[in-house]
């Protein structure tokens, strides 16, 4: 396994959800990341852990259970103008993110903004290299934005996606995060994603690490 160094979340390590969803496999899996996933890196899988060359472990696999919430949906132009209070836009800890940073012009620019309860939503455009991984990496930022704000840094320690259907190429979809609880750094976190019909794709659970110092 190789985390390509175009899908960078922080500067020099792996997108969380993508990195995580490389690692499932396409599976319905529980990714806990246990360090940055390195970029460019030759990674193995062994005894449901991931592992660099010099055996360091990058990440855990585990069988996910059950990812019972699913944020309530709002339709497309809601979610485009939710998304012009991106608060990333003002104020990015990783501005280069493959799925959320305004400076990549090559990302999914998922921006997501929040919404009178409190939600977020953004659109996406389905690129037409869709995969798995990236609707993993899609299902990932919206989430974190859910309780990211200036000067509170977070990145993704822990995340569960069940994907039910994969969108299409150019299908215009929305992401939706929503915060469940927090407890000490860590926030609980879910998101859901629509289909251009409405219909929900895929939904996620993930745990939120706030960066300290």
């Amino acid at each position: 396994m190789i985390i390509p160094a175009r899908f960078n979340g922080p500067p020099g390590s792996g997108n969380g959800g993508y990195s995580a969803g490389v690692f499932a496999g396409g599976a319905h899996c529980e990714v806990t990341l246990r360090m940055p996933p390195p970029l460019d890196t030759s990674l193995s899988m062994v005894d449901g852990q991931v592992r660099a060359a010099d055996g360091s472990v990058v990440a855990e696999v585990a069988p996910a259970g059950g990812v019972d919430t699913a944020v309530s949906p709002i339709g497309y132009a809601d979610a485009v103008e939710a998304s012009t209070r991106y608060a990333g836009f003002a104020d990015h800890p990783f501005p280069t993110c493959y799925v959320c940073g305004p400076d990549r012009a090559d990302g999914l620019r998922i921006f997501p903004g929040r919404v009178s309860d409190g939600t977020t939503a953004a659109p996406w455009t389905v690129p037409v290299d869709v995969s798995p991984p990236m609707v993993w990496a899609a299902l990932d930022c919206p989430g974190g934005w859910a309780v990211i704000a200036a000067g509170r840094p977070y990145v993704l320690g822990r995340i569960a996606v069940r994907l039910g259907r994969m969108p299409a190429p150019s299908d215009r979809c929305v992401v939706l995060g929503a915060l469940a609880a927090t407890k000490g750094r860590k926030a609980l976190v879910h998101t859901t994603l629509y289909g251009p019909d409405g219909a929900e794709l895929a939904r996620a659970r993930a745990t939120w690490i706030a960066v300290v110092g």
